[in-house]
């Protein structure tokens, strides 16, 4: 008989995820912002067509890592959490025996493979450049050494992550990772104001902070385990052979569905280079650079409440469950709404910094934009309808959202390039995102529009929308109007913000500190 527990209290919830999300935000804003100069540094340092081998390198990388990881980016956070909330926590150790060996094995094979294949995959996104294959190739198998250390440190996190530990993850990887890859990468830019500027070098840069965050990572997760140990660690074999055939039910599908959530994410860019070239991946790259950092925003509080949605999906508390979902949309769309309207703005002027041909990723940047406006204000479905249990489903989503993608950019890089490809991942990211919601709200009643995610979105359209579109009517579209208009819209919307504070349930963060 599985046990049952008390509803929680979803106050209680929600200022947990609150205290974890803000931490993880901000790191993730970190971690974006570095993302930022990275790339500037990379696109002004290697000619278009070079930049655009290294964004189609790394994105293969990401694409590999996330194959090896099987899936267990979700499951050892939902076991850990069910297992705790149905008091089984004796099966923690088994749980954690159950995930992590496969990756390990895995990702050394995907890594060699990696090594083996790189010629054929730089000659497949370099065909009409034979003079960047070498590099290419050459830079492929520098990330491919590193691969390994990529997915265990990930899997690694997770584990502090199903603990409730957020800060491993905040530190190691949105801070520590992501400070020395900027310290490395522009290291390698600065040496190739002097020396010629070579790919493999940014791709040693690039990687090699993944060695001593894994080490730390290992570190994190083993405290973790040992902190939260129970006294009694007896289990029986047939406990623990139910738990694997259990755990692997639930990964499997999830494994599929992560690798094509990550292709939705990466593997634009590898058909951009096949189907259109380098250089227009690298105008892709750099212009499609905001959507990973509105991505990185939304991973991070998600890691903050996946623990806490699993145990209250687990022990049938629903309202607790749609309470968290609700105002944590609210909170993801009062950060990442202002950050679209303000590229939207913006981008015919910052696109210039990174060169005068990425100026040309200006409707990139307005077909994406608008496609986050829809798949933030949906919130994190798609780990919801995950913790309800309904991975299968989850897979089917990706998958349909992934075949989409490739449809319309096989139909429309050829001829339009990066904004094709554009258009592709925005088809994709509303279907990824519309599909999880109608099956969310219809199998658990579970949705995300409360009064904080109304609040945040007609806050967000008059001050970084209609309040801008006023002013630089007045004034003109160039510096001369958007200068006014924005010092104009952010004490707006923090004065917003303040005024809806409950309804945005701000109070949260608050309480959250002084409970730290």
């Amino acid at each position: 008989m599985t046990a049952t527990t008390a509803p929680a209290d979803p106050g209680r919830a929600t200022r947990g995820a609150a205290r974890g999300g803000l931490a993880n935000m901000a790191g993730s804003a970190l971690a974006g912002g570095t993302g930022v100069v990275v790339t500037w540094v990379v696109a002004r340092t290697l000619g278009a067509e070079e930049a655009g081998a290294f964004f189609a390198a790394t994105a293969a990388f990401v694409l590999a890592g996330g194959l090896a990881k099987l899936g267990t980016n979700t499951s050892l956070v939902y076991w850990p959490a069910r297992l705790r909330a149905t008091g089984r926590s004796h099966l923690l150790g088994a749980c954690l025996r159950t995930g992590i060996p496969p990756v390990a094995g895995l990702s050394l094979l995907l890594a060699f493979a990696m090594w083996a294949g790189a010629p054929a995959i730089a000659r497949l996104t370099a065909g009409e450049t034979p003079s960047v294959i070498a590099d290419h190739s050459a830079g492929l198998r520098v990330l491919a050494v590193f691969l390994p250390l990529q997915a265990l440190t990930d899997v690694l996190l997770t584990v502090t992550r199903g603990y409730r530990s957020m800060r491993p993850t905040v530190l190691l990887d949105r801070v520590l990772r992501s400070g020395l890859q900027l310290l490395a990468v522009s290291a390698a830019g600065v040496a190739g104001l002097w020396l010629t500027a070579s790919l493999p070098v940014f791709a040693l840069a690039w990687a090699a902070p993944y060695l001593p965050v894994a080490l730390l990572a290992g570190y994190a997760a083993r405290r973790a385990y040992v902190s939260g140990r129970p006294t009694f660690l007896r289990t029986e074999r047939a406990e623990r052979r139910q738990l694997r055939r259990e755990f692997w039910v639930f990964t499997g599908p999830r494994a599929v569905a992560a690798v094509a959530q990550l292709a939705l994410q990466r593997v634009d860019v590898l058909l951009v280079a096949a189907l259109g070239g380098l250089a227009p991946a690298a105008v892709y790259a750099v212009a499609g650079r905001f959507v990973v950092l509105i991505q990185f925003a939304n991973q991070g509080l998600s890691q903050s409440v996946q623990p806490r949605l699993a145990e209250a999906l687990s022990t049938g508390d629903r309202d607790a469950a749609n309470h968290l979902y609700q105002t944590a949309t609210g909170w993801l769309v009062l950060v990442t709404w202002p950050i679209n309207l303000l590229v939207i703005a913006c981008a015919p002027y910052y696109l210039r910094l990174f060169g005068a041909e990425y100026v040309a990723g200006v409707p990139v940047v307005h077909v994406l934009a608008g496609a986050m406006l829809v798949a933030t204000g949906c919130g994190m479905v798609d780990m919801v309808l995950a913790m309800a249990g309904r991975t299968s489903a989850n897979l089917g989503n990706v998958l349909i959202a992934l075949a989409v993608m490739i449809g319309v950019d096989a139909l429309l890089v050829p001829g339009w390039g990066a904004l094709g490809a554009a258009a592709g991942l925005a088809c994709a990211m509303v279907v990824n995102n519309l599909l999880p919601l109608a099956q969310v709200y219809r199998g658990t009643g579970l949705h995300p529009f409360g009064p904080g995610t109304r609040a945040a979105a007609l806050l967000s359209i008059c001050c970084f929308g209609l309040l801008p579109a006023g002013v630089t009517a007045l004034a003109g579209t160039g510096p001369q109007g958007l200068v006014p208009a924005l010092t104009t819209a952010v004490p707006a919307y923090v004065a917003g913000a303040w005024l809806l504070r409950r309804q945005l349930a701000l109070s949260a963060f608050t309480t959250a500190r002084e409970e730290s």
